[in-house]
């Protein structure tokens, strides 16, 4: 705890000869110092942060390969860049990651043994140990002069057949990770069979009857099945057809093999001359006996048995090649029945579950897991239609490609049950009834409590609410934006006003009212929707909309003419076009004299009644129109509040608020009239106008309040707008004077400023010095850019609705809003709302400029307000009601009285320091005392980089600046005072991706789209490091292994059914003798180390240390009393023997014997 007044005696001279010497500079103190009268005990400090990524969620990018362990009902999927994910029973996750990011080529669970055996495309084999929660190797082995193609590890077995590109077979102890000598050669292998190499091998796999015979296929065609005791090849058979897969029937009499042809072939073991049968089960059968047409590879297949009804042989590919366009398909064939079933997108692996773990007994499979390049599909194999099953787990993040990510941690209790109970009505039909198969694993214990919510904005206009509450991820509700416009049926009819190739519903920023349930978001073809949230169904017969002519004209560099006034060139709707708008187009033509596009929205809103179901409901749309061939920029900030009933939004050209409950246009005006008078850059000027244009309500700084209320009305108010009917006559005149003025310039602005609107953009747009290709343009004060673009894109970048002091003469707090730009300035501007009730919905809002502006280095990210306690000023808000019941008339009144209050101290008090502005830019950050507005801490967060996104977030009971730079730190900051509490080099800006999706949020938790479809979550407390271990699922649980099956009398008694094999005795050292160390190097692993890092400091990591060291005592305890129990049976044994030995040669004599 450090109290910033309380100090020792040389301190505090010190200080005050300090203060007093920097009197007239207050604005660049050092972070450390405070204001005199400063009275906030800051709680936060470096021990409370600490950071460590927590859980990733979302479907594995680029998978590559499958396992499942049946008896632990474990699945584990590995991908292309060495990542290894593993699913249990819903919410027991888990993500490990190779650390050579090679791709995984195969998986082999040791089944029932809580270990993964992982090969990867560098050739090296890895052993992961999973009784733990974090899992981590404990060994590795690099082969370094062959080439892993397959690997096999028979149920209950420690060794593992590593098949290579040579053509060998080479057998590792998967307990030491070494080595044996015993290796089975390919010329060996094949002998005289074939002429020239039989090529790689692309499987192994032991009879399921006798594990001493063990069937190894190479491409070409060839397979042999070799005799490990005899160490020669029993049979080889050939087939002219490339080999991709194998299958046994588990009796061990036959197998099937899959080929590139297209075809299947069955052998029987004893038969190698040919094939007992030949299919190709999607060809064309001819009629006059030939072979069948050729088709698509069958890339694998798998054949099981049952106990009762006929086996399943089920099958990937194999389409014949005339299926042009048909999608991906599973074949699945049982009896004479043959159902294809057809995949989203192409197949990666699939894997039959099966009620035993037994090779050599009836599978009976019951379902088939289907991992595809973009989804995970389970098929239920026990009902009709093989209809699959619901899948719990959150895989569709990436149903339509993220565009950005808001997170929300700390929400009112009510809200995840409300979203969830809409949501469920969304929910499809058809799935299979029963459970989820991959069930294993036992949940963590979760000690947060607090209700998380994660919003996802996608490239298709559709958003999704996610429960994230306690480290796991569910899908609450589904919401299309693109239903309140029309869809073109196909390509001809795409409107010729889009601005972007496509994806032209997608999202780009998310405003969110989590206490009041209002929800805004901005969309890539400069529109903005603003919802309502409710429970009810309703129809709405015409959608609201808005149009706004936000545009800045840029003049002619070649000639220009300042005979005029120069004044930069805004337009503004007339007040007809203010109002709420139900057509789809402006009355106004939508072309000007050359054609130029002209007051056309890139949207075409819906015509017909739109049917909204219960949750969220749009009540008013937005659109930027074109203005003289010029498309309207993106919005890069946007703002909702609902306790003024205000939406505010911005892009590179200006601002424009709107009251959603009137559906009016209080604001349209350039970022420069901001300033008014007051601007301190110095500015070109720009196209002429004939008279200056108030822009939809809001007066010049200068002017007094008698012109305040003329000028600031809103239009629904009767008395006349600035922007009157005589303007909108006098705009065509102007925009034709002007047009041939700078026709050539335009021209090529319009170009150029088209091919960038074609790119989703940062809100805050990143620099030239990144070189990133989805950077859309660079920043607007770079020496790299011109005069004209310097002063043209002045975008907003940040918006905070507030009741704080406007000005440094108030007495008061007042609403208002404060706007941050990309030039580092913070404008004020003062909002006079009307009573609430009745007078809500008739009386004007009054929008007029504080003539405040405080400046900062670089762009405008965040701003928040602190009271005199250093707690944080959340903006007003209305407490959430039904939109759409009609309420008594005593509790309207009741309504209608009350006005939603802000949390910021008592207005009634004297001049005082009373609140804090806490303002970041993308290089630095400042804290103004208000009223005064005297700058009392500053730092500079960075000067070779820049901060992508800043967040004012709650930790502890108390507040920091949390900022994550391009350069990959992440750092917090004590408020007010701006002391540096963490700076750490987590992950440099890579992606645009993560630039667009990295944020911040309460209780120490942030999260990013680390991939197209995952996302990852991190924590920046030291609490939460410290809990995470008890947080995570378990994913071993002991359980029983089955029985094996039973061999019955007869075959006991005849030598029938499985026969065992002492593998030992094979491939152990004193028989097999040891393999070249050249052949492959034996790396050991961090082991349970690993599993530690999570909890790496405290009384946490000591005791998960402790847990571990315990488990691997009492791992060696049981392998202990397991040797001792078999030295006792042993001993016990010897003693009998003994005594008969004794007994039956007790009465003879020496000569006897």
């Amino acid at each position: 705890m450090k109290k910033f007044n309380i100090r020792k005696v040389l301190d505090g001279l010190t200080a005050a000869a300090a203060a007093s010497a920097s009197s007239s500079s207050s604005s660049s103190q050092q972070p450390g110092q405070r204001p005199a009268d400063s009275d906030i005990v800051e709680s936060l400090c470096s021990e409370h942060f600490q950071l460590c990524k927590t859980v990733r969620h979302g479907f594995p990018y680029q998978p590559s390969a499958m396992a499942f362990d049946p008896v632990q009902k474990i699945l584990a999927i590995g991908t292309q860049s060495g990542s290894l994910r593993l699913f249990g029973r819903p919410g027991v996750e888990c993500y490990c990651q190779h650390d050579s990011f090679a791709g995984v080529i195969q998986l082999q669970f040791l089944i029932n043994e809580g270990a993964l055996v992982s090969a990867l495309a560098d050739d090296t084999l890895h052993l992961w140990n999973l009784r733990q929660k974090r899992p981590a190797i404990l060994h590795s082995l690099k082969f370094n002069k062959e080439r892993i193609t397959f690997c096999h590890l028979p149920f209950q077995s420690k060794w593992l057949y590593v098949g290579t590109e040579r053509g060998n077979v080479h057998i590792v102890n998967v307990e030491s990770f070494t080595l044996s000598g015993y290796v089975i050669m390919w010329n060996k292998a094949i002998e005289l069979s074939s002429k020239s190499h039989p090529g790689l091998i692309v499987h192994i796999s032991d009879n399921p009857m006798d594990e001493g015979k063990l069937l190894i296929g190479f491409e070409s065609g060839t397979l042999v099945l070799w005799d490990l005791k005899s160490k020669k090849g029993e049979y080889r058979y050939s087939y002219d057809e490339a080999i991709h897969s194998v299958a046994w029937h588990h009796e061990g009499k036959q197998f099937v093999c899959s080929h590139s042809d297209g075809s299947l072939t069955v052998w029987n073991v004893r038969s190698p001359i040919k094939p007992a049968q030949i299919i190709t089960p999607h060809a064309k059968q001819p009629k006059d006996g030939k072979k069948p047409e050729s088709c698509k590879p069958i890339l694998k297949v798998e054949y099981r048995t049952c106990k009762s009804g006929d086996p399943f042989i089920i099958f990937s590919g194999g389409l014949s090649y005339d299926t042009v366009g048909r999608r991906p398909c599973l074949t699945v064939m049982h009896g004479k029945s043959t159902a294809v079933l057809e995949m989203d997108y192409p197949i990666v692996d699939f894997l039959t579950l099966c009620e035993t773990p037994y090779a050599s007994d009836f599978q009976d499979p019951f379902a088939v897991v289907v991992l595809l390049e973009k989804d995970l599909v389970v098929v239920d194999l026990g009902q009709n239609g093989y209809p699959i099953f619901e899948n719990p787990y959150p895989l569709d993040i990436h149903e339509s490609p993220v565009t950005c990510c808001e997170y929300f941690a700390d929400c009112p209790v009510d809200l995840i049950p409300a979203l969830y109970y809409v949501g469920a009505k969304q929910k499809r039909q058809g799935y299979s009834k029963k459970e989820w198969p991959i069930n294993g694993g036992n949940w963590g214990l979760g000690t947060q409590s607090y209700p998380e919510i994660i919003i996802t904005g996608h490239a298709d206009g559709s958003l999704k609410f996610w429960d994230a509450s306690a480290i796991t991820l569910q899908v609450l509700y589904k919401m299309k934006t693109s239903k309140v416009f029309e869809k073109s049926r196909n390509k001809e009819e795409k409107p010729f006003t889009d601005i972007v190739d496509e994806d032209p519903y997608a999202i780009q920023i998310i405003s969110w009212c989590p206490e009041s349930r209002m929800l805004c978001v901005a969309g890539v073809s400069a529109h903005v929707i603003v919802y309502k949230f409710s429970k009810q169904e309703v129809t709405t017969e015409v959608i609201q909309m808005l149009e706004i002519r936000l545009h800045y004209e840029i003049n002619d560099l070649e000639s220009p003419e300042t005979d005029q006034t120069p004044t930069v060139g805004i337009s503004c709707q007339g007040s007809n076009s203010q109002t709420a708008n139900s057509q789809s187009h402006p009355s106004t033509s939508s072309t000007s004299s050359d054609g130029l596009r002209d007051n056309v929205p890139c949207l075409k809103i819906r015509s017909t009644p739109l049917k909204q179901a219960a949750g969220y409901q749009a009540e008013v749309v937005i659109q930027l129109v074109w203005v003289n061939g010029e498309p309207p920029q993106q919005i890069t900030s946007l703002a909702v509040n609902s306790s003024y009933g205000l939406l505010v939004f911005g892009n590179c050209n200006g601002i424009a608020m709107v009251d959603y409950i009137q559906k009016t246009i209080l604001l349209n005006l350039g970022t420069i009239e901001l300033y008014g008078s007051n601007d301190p850059y110095q500015r070109q000027p720009k196209s002429p106008r004939k008279a200056r244009q108030a822009s939809g309500g809001l007066c010049d700084i200068n002017e007094s309040s008698t012109v305040l209320d003329d000028h600031c009305k809103s239009p629904t108010s009767g008395s006349a707008s600035s922007c009157n009917s005589e303007d909108d006559q006098k705009l065509p005149n102007f925009i034709e004077k002007v047009k041939i003025k700078s026709r050539k310039l335009s021209k090529i602005v319009v170009s150029d400023i088209a091919k960038m609107s074609r790119k989703l953009s940062l809100p805050t747009e990143l620099k030239p010095d990144l070189d990133v290709k989805d950077n859309s343009f660079s920043r607007s004060r770079s020496s790299s850019v011109t005069s004209i673009d310097k002063e043209s894109r002045e975008a907003i970048t940040a918006l905070h609705f507030s009741e704080t002091y406007t000005r440094k003469a108030d007495t008061c707090t007042s609403p208002c809003l404060w706007v941050g730009t990309t030039l580092g300035t913070v404008l004020v501007i003062v909002l006079n709302l009307p009573p609430g009730g009745e007078q809500r919905l008739t009386q004007p809002v009054i929008v007029s400029p504080s003539g405040t502006i405080l400046r900062l280095k670089g762009a405008m990210l965040r701003m928040a307000f602190l009271d005199t306690t250093g707690s944080l000023i959340h903006p007003a808000h209305d407490p959430w009601k039904e939109p759409n019941i009609q309420e008594e008339k005593d509790e309207k009144d009741k309504c209608r009285k009350l006005r939603p209050v802000s949390v910021s101290p008592s207005s009634s008090q004297e001049i005082s320091e009373t609140q804090y502005a806490v303002i970041c830019s993308e290089k630095q950050a400042k804290v103004i005392s208000l009223p005064s507005q005297n700058c009392v801490y500053k730092h500079n967060i960075t000067e070779t980089s820049f901060v992508l996104r800043a967040d004012i977030v709650g930790l502890n009971g108390s507040t920091c600046l949390a900022c994550f730079c391009a350069n990959g730190h992440i750092m917090t900051f004590s408020l007010p005072s701006l002391r540096p509490l963490l700076d750490v080099n987590y992950l440099p800006l890579t992606d645009m991706r993560i630039a667009r999706t990295f944020c911040f949020t309460n209780n120490g938790q942030a999260l990013y789209l680390v991939s197209p479809t995952e996302i990852q979550r991190i924590t920046y407390s030291q609490g939460t490091c410290e809990n995470l271990q008890e947080m995570l699922g378990e994913l071993f649980t002991p359980v029983e292994t089955p029985d094996a099956p039973n061999r019955g009398f007869f075959k006991g008694l005849f030598g029938g059914g499985a026969q065992s094999l002492d593998r030992e005795e094979l491939f152990g050292e004193s028989v097999a003798g040891k393999a070249s160390r050249s052949l492959a190097q034996h790396i050991p692993g961090t082991g349970g180390i690993e599993g530690v890092k999570g909890a790496a400091s405290g009384v946490a990591g000591e005791l998960a240390r402790a847990r571990i060291a315990l488990d691997e005592r009492g791992q060696k305890l049981s392998e202990l009393e397991e040797r001792t129990a078999a030295m006792l049976y042993s001993a016990d044994n010897f003693s009998k023997h003994a005594h008969e030995m004794m007994l039956k040669c007790k009465d003879k004599k020496w000569y006897q014997f």
